[in-house]
């Protein structure tokens, strides 16, 4: 008896979407938070921190409310996914203590060198010279982002002194040059402002010779 192989055309082509459709369920949250991520950026460098909020990021991106929260919990959350100018620096983190405040100035410098006026970090620190909640966004942003990362190599009682320094200094530089864009800070030469902040980093990243 002659059986016929019935709807093994359609059966294979079957099998053969399966990684295919699997791919699409891959890619479609990384293409919602790549979305989201987009309209996080422009929404923070126009509004600011205090004024920007989940629901007008989640329609600028063309999503739900619920799916931005379920992607990142909080706007604080995304914005330091989507602002790098908090979030990279504790990235150099690992490695010799002696080099960390270069590391840390030489990226520094050049991230913020790259900034336009539209940058959603410096629209933060604009906002913050007005707005109180939003300064105390930026603070505490930047703080919990690297707390953990600089606890790796900075030690002693004084390590969180130290790392509040840190934050406050580099807040201090980034309106003094890049917002205010007035005084010696601002007219200083990107490799002369790596090397003055390298300096004062070593006062406040390093210990002190006599153990203060």
């Amino acid at each position: 008896m002659d059986i016929k192989p019935l709807y093994i055309g359609r059966v294979s082509k079957e099998a053969a979407d399966v990684p295919t459709l699997a791919r699409k369920r891959v890619r479609a949250p990384e293409a919602h938070r790549a979305a989201i991520l987009e309209a996080a950026r422009a929404t923070f460098a126009e509004r600011g921190y205090a004024r920007a909020t989940i629901r007008e990021i989640a329609g600028r991106a063309g999503v739900t409310h619920g799916l931005v929260m379920r992607h990142f919990g909080s706007k604080e959350q995304l914005f330091l996914a989507a602002v790098p100018g908090p979030r990279d620096l504790p990235e150099l983190v690992p490695g010799p203590a002696e080099t960390l405040p270069d590391r840390i100035a030489r990226a520094f410098v050049e991230r913020m060198e790259r900034a336009d006026g539209n940058d959603p970090f410096l629209a933060l620190i604009r906002s913050a010279a007005s707005d109180e909640r939003a300064a105390t966004a930026l603070y505490a942003a930047m703080r919990r982002s690297s707390t953990q990362a600089y606890r790796t190599v900075l030690t002693g009682p004084d390590a969180d002194e130290r790392i509040d320094l840190l934050a406050s200094h580099l807040i201090g530089v980034a309106f003094s040059r890049y917002v205010l864009r007035s005084g010696p800070v601002a007219e200083m030469a990107p490799e002369r402002l790596v090397a003055w902040l390298t300096r004062t980093l070593r006062c406040v990243l390093l210990p002190f010779e006599d153990g203060a």
